[in-house]
């Protein structure tokens, strides 16, 4: 058998302000610290041994991972962090608190920002101090590539290229795998392993530091169970 676990990072400074944050690199909170640990602890439970770890080029992803991996005690782990597993990018939304938002523009109009696949919310404006060309992390990239605003489906576009050339090959030669990202780069990724539906795939929310358990048999398309390991806060999960 082969296993993958997928992690949303723990609570962020902006998921308790309940701030649109997308790409803005905020930093764990007390709390998501604690569920970092507790996701490493629950992991060395099941007594998975690791081949490879992946991450986004964002803080929050990757200190879940280091915490996650030192509670159990697989620090030494080899990691690859990648901008495609990003967070989806909220343009002109980003730093926005979510209630002032719907204020502004209406219950309606924001549920359809953020639950709707392919509708994008307001791109952002490159003097915004939010837009990525101003963050020095992506300075070797093409400016064009950076992302101004994204909807889920843009954001599966972005991320399944590349789960599907550096991470798919890993999982069908047996290598047990950990990837820490966020709510929507993990959905793209539930999206093709479970093949769920456009219309469906929005319904569908990772807890923040729980981790999603996936076990394959044969290859990729095959998986036997998937379960979240802290059952009192787990999620409904497709079919398999």
């Amino acid at each position: 058998m082969t296993f993958v676990v997928l992690v949303r990072h723990g609570q962020s400074e902006w998921n308790l302000q309940n701030r649109f944050t997308g790409w803005v690199d905020v930093d764990l909170t007390d709390r998501g610290v604690s569920e970092a640990i507790k996701s490493g602890e629950l992991i060395a439970k099941e007594g998975i041994i690791f081949d490879q770890a992946f991450t986004s080029l964002q803080r929050r992803a990757i200190k879940t991972l280091w915490l996650s991996l030192e509670a159990a005690n697989q620090f030494h782990l080899p990691v690859i962090k990648d901008w495609r597993l990003n967070e989806r990018h909220y343009g002109d939304l980003t730093g926005c608190n979510k209630q002032e938002t719907r204020s502004k523009y209406g219950e309606e109009q924001v549920h359809i920002w953020r639950r709707s696949f392919d509708i994008p919310p307001p791109k952002i404006d490159r003097k915004n101090k939010y837009h990525p060309i101003h963050d020095a992390k992506y300075s070797n990239l093409n400016p064009e590539l950076l992302p101004t605003g994204e909807s889920l489906k843009m954001t599966c576009d972005r991320v399944l290229p590349y789960f599907s050339s550096s991470i798919a090959p890993l999982i069908n030669n047996k290598k047990n795998l950990i990837i820490s990202a966020h709510g929507n780069s993990l959905r793209a990724i539930l999206k093709f392993l479970f093949k769920v539906t456009d219309i469906e795939i929005p319904n569908y929310e990772f807890p923040t530091g729980n981790p999603l358990l996936i076990e394959f048999g044969s290859d990729i398309n095959e998986i036997e169970t998937a379960r979240y390991l802290d059952a009192k806060r787990a999620k409904v999960l497709p079919e398999i």
